[in-house]
């Protein structure tokens, strides 16, 4: 389904939020830029937005892993234009099984892709295991705002609106029918925190961002 869609994942994802992604990408990456990091992971890093946002925080290394080689080969072509994107790997990877040593990741991004793993606490307990003890987990996911009138133009726009200009762009009707379905079954805020802490999380904070239309998630090991 993501390699139908890569090409116009960029124009839609940017286009479809009005921009407001990049905001919530870039307020993630603040928070993990307090922990300074060197080695860096984005999982479900899809055409690689979340891993260019991290090059701000002048990392050594950080490798964008996705399941999806149409998204990767995208991202691949992003990285050869952006300034310093040459230290980053665009790998193909399952999400729940990292090929990567225990504790071996300073920080982890993952954005708008959790809600995609097959087996949830199993991809966040991989995800604990290889960060290092003090590092960081920045997680978005798209929510349902609680309260009128945001929750009604919610689902008027992610029902409606949303599938509707998606097909017509993108020419699937799977991926973005899929998408309010993904984001209703997830288990969002509090519930989400506890399978985190389940997971091996130590210490998780919870934001919710844009009157509700997303939520991000602080994870520390």
């Amino acid at each position: 389904m993501f390699d139908n869609i890569a090409g116009s994942y960029d124009f839609l994802n940017h286009s479809l939020s009005l921009g407001i992604d990049i905001l919530w990408r870039r307020k993630a990456i603040r928070k993990l830029g307090e922990i300074k990091p060197k080695v860096m992971l984005d999982i479900a890093t899809g055409t690689g937005d979340f891993a260019i946002e991290a090059l701000k925080l002048k990392p050594t290394r950080v490798v964008g892993l996705d399941i999806s080689e149409g998204m990767l080969e995208v991202g691949r072509k992003k990285m050869a234009k952006v300034k310093g994107g040459e230290i980053v790997e665009m790998v193909y990877g399952d999400s729940e099984n990292l090929l990567f040593e225990d504790n071996s990741i300073d920080a982890v991004t993952v954005g708008f892709g959790v809600r995609n793993f097959e087996n949830l606490g199993k991809g966040l307990s991989e995800i604990c295991r290889v960060l290092r003890p003090g590092g960081r987990a920045a997680i978005l996911e798209p929510a349902i705002p609680r309260y009128f009138p945001m929750k009604q133009l919610f689902f008027l726009y992610f029902r409606g609106i949303l599938p509707f200009i998606g097909k017509l762009i993108s020419g699937d009707n799977a991926a973005y029918t899929y998408l309010p379905e993904s984001v209703r079954a997830f288990p969002n805020g509090k519930e989400f925190t506890d399978i985190c802490i389940e997971a091996g999380f130590t210490k998780t904070t919870y934001t919710s961002l844009t009157f509700g239309i997303c939520s991000m998630y602080i994870l520390e090991k």
